[in-house]
């Protein structure tokens, strides 16, 4: 059976972070800055290295990857959305809505991979830009690597006939449905709302559309998977926006905000901890200010090692 949890994530520190108005109209997440754009860059920084110093702490591989500096890419810390790496040696490149968004791929941090772990193949889905369909990663879609299941949200940036081919090539079951937030907009990325873990799943169930819950609650527990589920205020906390990951001893980790901790109640608290141990770290200007969470930084390495 396939791993669920990566052993090894690649992050990349941020060079021009700041509001995007180019993702603005689809991200309820995000807020226009009330303070100077260099002192969120300052801060931003600063919760960046805090991160990755937590994790390393608890024996956490960890590629850290400079952002470029000759394009202006101020979500390039969320280098989850653009591309994606499977345990036979694929990797996957998507389409993205915002054009901004799209100067984030990369080759040469495909080619630090290729250093470390087994790169076999390279599927470049990005072409389906040009014909305004698109399909952001690891944040339209969450991976149940082990059933091998493929759970995305509806939305501008999450396109269903993209998600089946993508599909159709990984040999994955789709889970696709209607998710919706308090206002009743489509909430634009799977992962804020949804966690799949080896033993868990973190779900706000009561923004998923009535006429989808059963199927979607049915192919979790059909996998094993015990339900947490989270209310509208937790998942606003980034409570939905969590991953889990292995450490070098093959120990699992359920990664999340201080802000996402701090909405857990303590029964949802020992029902992970049973699963798997918590690190929380203090990132609120990049969730106020880039509409992402803690699971939106890590890009999950799946690949073989060389």
């Amino acid at each position: 059976m396939l791993k669920q949890s990566p052993s090894s994530l690649l992050m990349v520190r941020p060079a021009a972070f700041g509001y995007n108005t180019e993702t603005a109209t689809s991200n309820a997440f995000q807020f226009v800055p009330d303070i100077a754009e260099d002192e969120i860059h300052r801060l931003v920084l600063q919760e960046f290295d805090q991160m990755v110093e937590e994790l390393r702490k608890h024996d956490i591989n960890v590629i850290v990857v400079e952002d470029a500096k000759n394009t202006i890419t101020p979500d390039a810390i969320f280098p989850n959305n653009w591309f994606s790496t499977h345990r036979d040696g694929e990797v996957i490149l998507y389409p993205m809505e915002a054009n901004n968004r799209r100067l984030e791929r990369r080759e040469d941090v495909i080619a630090i991979l290729s250093d470390h772990y087994k790169v076999v193949s390279i599927t470049d889905l990005s072409f389906h830009e040009q014909n305004g369909k698109y399909l952001e990663g690891t944040g339209s879609v969450v991976f149940d690597h082990q059933n091998k299941k493929a759970y995305a949200c509806n939305s501008s940036r999450t396109d269903e006939t993209l998600l089946l081919k993508l599909c159709e090539q990984l040999r994955y079951t789709p889970v696709f449905f209607d998710a919706l937030d308090q206002q009743g907009n489509p909430i634009y990325h799977t992962n804020v709302m949804m966690c799949v873990a080896t033993e868990l799943a973190i779900v706000c169930i009561e923004a998923i559309a009535e006429e989808d819950q059963e199927r979607v609650i049915d192919h979790l527990q059909v996998g094993g998977k015990k339900i947490i589920a989270i209310g509208y205020e937790q998942m606003n906390a980034f409570a939905g926006n969590m991953l889990e990951v292995e450490n070098n001893k093959e120990e699992r980790f359920l990664i999340m905000s201080d802000r996402a901790f701090e909405s857990l109640v303590n029964g949802q608290i020992n029902a992970i901890t049973q699963s798997a141990d918590i690190i929380h770290v203090n990132i609120p200007n990049i969730e106020q200010y880039g509409g992402g969470g803690v699971r939106c930084m890590m890009a999950g390495i799946h690949l073989p090692k060389k």
